[in-house]
Parts: structure tokens; C-alpha cells; sequence
């Protein structure tokens, strides 16, 4: 079985064209450009899911982040991706819809650098949710007020491409009012 960091990541150029494939230690050790996704889930409300990551993650473990963020297997669409991934992790799937996609640099934890090219997805779910303890220590729903009041004051507390994600999004938001 392959380990999640052994796992083949799909190499892409700043137009997000495939130009081939690498292990995930390996683009996250050297910083080479790679597709991934973001899920950002509403409920009913408009109040976001967070999910606190689990302590034991290889890196940026027990802080907050967006429902869930991964990458797509070579042989998968981004989409399949993200609803393969929210169904892992979270414990459930419902209807996402692409919004957009940026390309990100940040230096993590642990020596690792995310160089991504991040497709961002949004859905909406009112169900019940069941985390895989192995992903996630917990989870909540927050406003986007309460989420930026947060990040503000506690800025430790998130991983740093929730952060980038969440002012990209808000970015979005401005600028279709």
C-alpha cells in the first residue's frame, strides 16, 4: 500500500498544464509546482466548516483549515479528487461547484514547502459528519466574520494555506458584489 506521502502528485506549469509526476515528499521537500484542491463547505446558513487537522499530521497538525484540501491522484479529475477526499476525510459528500484557481508559495513545518496550484471548490451540507480521527480532532461551523476575527487574533492556529485560501476567497467575494 502506498503511504500518503509516497503518494504520485500531478506536476503542472503556471497555466496548470500537467508536466508530469512526483512523489508528494518530494514536491512538498523541493517546492515543485503541483495540482491540488481546496473544498470550502457552507451549511445552510452560510457559516463555513472547519476542520481541526489531527495532532499526528506530518505537518501543520492540530491547527484549523477548510474542509478539506488534497491532490489528485494522475489517474483522477480534480473533481473526483475533491469529492474522493471530502468522503475520507470528513465523512460525507455532497454537490461542489469549481470557482477558481490560484497559484500559492508558503514554507511549512517540518521543513516543507507548499507550491500549488489550488483549485477551489465550494458546496453546501447540513448532514451529519463523521471525520476519520486518523484527518481530523475536530471540526466546526463558523461565520466568515467570525473565521476572519479568528485568523486575526489568532493567527497560529490555522495552517498557512487556509489563510491564503480564506483571503483569496473573500478577495472573490468582494469583487462579485
Amino acid at each position: 500500500m502506498i503511504t500518503p506521502i509516497e503518494q504520485e502528485l500531478i506536476t503542472v506549469n503556471d497555466n496548470d498544464e500537467k508536466t508530469g509526476t512526483t512523489s508528494k515528499s518530494e514536491a512538498h521537500r523541493l517546492g515543485i509546482l503541483h495540482r491540488a484542491f481546496s473544498v470550502l463547505i457552507f451549511d445552510t446558513e452560510g457559516k463555513m466548516l472547519l476542520q481541526k487537522r489531527a495532532d499526528q499530521k506530518y505537518h501543520s497538525g492540530g491547527l484549523w483549515t477548510n474542509a478539506c484540501c488534497s491532490h489528485p491522484r494522475p489517474d483522477e479529475t480534480t473533481i473526483e479528487a475533491a469529492h474522493r477526499r471530502l468522503q475520507e476525510e470528513m465523512g460525507f459528500d455532497c454537490p461542489l461547484s469549481y470557482i477558481y484557481k490560484f497559484k500559492y508559495f508558503a514554507n511549512l513545518d517540518n521543513d516543507m514547502i507548499e507550491h500549488e496550484m489550488d483549485h477551489i471548490f465550494v458546496g453546501t451540507y447540513s448532514g451529519n459528519i463523521i471525520p476519520d480521527p486518523d484527518e481530523v480532532s475536530s471540526f466546526t461551523y463558523l461565520t466568515l466574520d467570525d473565521i476572519s476575527s479568528r485568523i486575526q487574533q489568532e493567527p497560529q492556529s490555522f495552517t498557512i494555506w487556509f489563510k491564503i485560501i480564506f483571503q483569496h476567497y473573500m478577495d472573490h467575494l468582494n469583487t462579485k458584489s
